[in-house]
């Protein structure tokens, strides 16, 4: 009778580990495909590894002196770089109000053959703080000066 619990219970146990990765797999590829997910890519990851055109992703680093060039309308297109590389952005819309050249962003978007389009482009908000991703990637390449917030 000991034996038989022992058994039932090792079954449960089996079968809720199945369940719970199951359910595990079956959130991530649901948030994947809702675009819930996005990685971070340098400019120089980028290069060296351009992404499919279809794949949503998030590039950042410093805006470049000299790059912005308004274009009709709300479109902007500006350089994103690391230090090593560097990715042209094309926006439609409002930048934030933090945007500047020689400053920290973030762009949400995706690669159409050298260009990458943005949908969405976040400014770092206050002299502190730069986001976590380009912090990272300008400490890798030496470029980073400050001290990172939160």
């Amino acid at each position: 009778m000991a034996g038989l619990r022992k058994k039932q219970r090792i079954q449960l146990i089996a079968i809720g580990a199945v369940f719970l990765t199951l359910g595990s797999i079956a959130v991530f590829y649901g948030l994947n495909r809702a675009g819930g997910v996005q990685f971070f890519r340098s400019p120089t990851e980028v290069a060296e590894a351009p992404p499919a055109p279809s794949e949503q992703f998030r590039v950042g680093g410093l805006v470049e002196e000299g790059s912005v060039v308004r274009g009709a309308g709300e479109t902007v297109s500006f350089t994103v770089t690391d230090g090593n590389e560097a990715v042209t952005i094309e926006y439609t819309g409002i930048l934030p109000d933090l945007f500047r050249e020689g400053q920290g962003m973030i762009a949400l978007g995706s690669l159409e053959g050298e260009i990458f389009r943005a949908s969405e482009v976040l400014a770092k908000h206050d002299e502190n703080y730069m986001p976590k991703e380009v912090a990272d990637a300008l400490k890798e390449q030496g470029l980073f000066k400050g001290e990172e917030g939160s």
